[in-house]
């Protein structure tokens, strides 16, 4: 895969005109994730708007809920037609089982392809510290980490989202088919920021990382588009 089909930005932006700003300063980008709050500002408009230039989606929403209200959510968002699609592992095999079911049926009955399920089994902001004091998990880190992909692979989801310092683990047990997206990815020359368990780009790739998220490096520059360069520059020598 190039280099630039592995990078996914982020538009995380408040409204439709800043995403739509930002889309244009960044042309060669090929594949967009839409998050909560610009979703919750435009709602689908953003996601016709990106697959009106042909764009790849990663909707980012998290779901999290019982099974009942996360299944209805998958049934409204496969009729986006989005590439990715995100629910908390921590949501429990049910509600996870209920997601995948229930996204199968209505992107069949709608005729489009599902999108991917992939579970988030730890937000990247959080620590060791964080999991153990604040939440009170009796495992270190990469063992839950581990844990939550395991169960969604268990419950036939499509992947997972982890830290890139986790991702090598995560490929030895899971294997190729099971998709690896990786946040908190910060390139050499970039300030790590409120990511406590950062790679560069290069080394996620070869820990096993399928695609990295990729944001305020990129979108936050002075000039984006030369930051996206400088970026997939960094992957030429593991992606082909």
């Amino acid at each position: 895969m190039n280099a630039n089909k592995r990078i996914i930005v982020p538009l995380d932006v408040s409204d439709e005109e800043s995403a739509i700003a930002l889309i244009n300063k960044l042309e060669q980008v090929t594949f967009f994730k839409v998050g909560l709050e610009l979703f919750t500002s435009t709602g689908p408009k953003i996601l016709d708007l990106l697959k009106s230039r042909q764009k790849r989606i990663f909707l980012d929403l998290k779901f999290h809920d019982i099974p009942n209200t996360v299944a209805g959510a998958c049934r409204s968002a496969a009729r986006y037609g989005v590439d990715l699609l995100t629910i908390h592992a921590t949501s429990g095999t049910d509600a996870l089982k209920a997601a995948s079911s229930a996204l199968q049926e209505e992107a069949a009955k709608v005729g489009v392809n599902p999108p991917k399920l992939i579970a988030i089994t730890l937000l990247t902001s959080i620590s060791s510290r964080q999991l153990a004091f604040d939440l009170k998990i009796p495992l270190e880190l990469p063992e839950y980490a581990l844990a939550m992909a395991l169960m969604a692979q268990e419950t036939g989801l499509d992947g997972a989202v982890c830290s890139p310092q986790e991702v090598a683990q995560l490929r030895q047990t899971c294997k190729d088919d099971f998709l690896l997206v990786c946040p908190g990815v910060r390139p050499t020359w970039a300030d790590k920021g409120d990511q406590k368990r950062s790679l560069t780009p290069k080394q996620a790739i070869a820990s096993g990382a399928d695609y990295l998220v990729i944001g305020r490096p990129i979108t936050a520059a002075a000039d984006p588009q030369l930051a996206w360069q400088r970026t997939c520059e960094e992957l030429i020598t593991v992606s082909g």
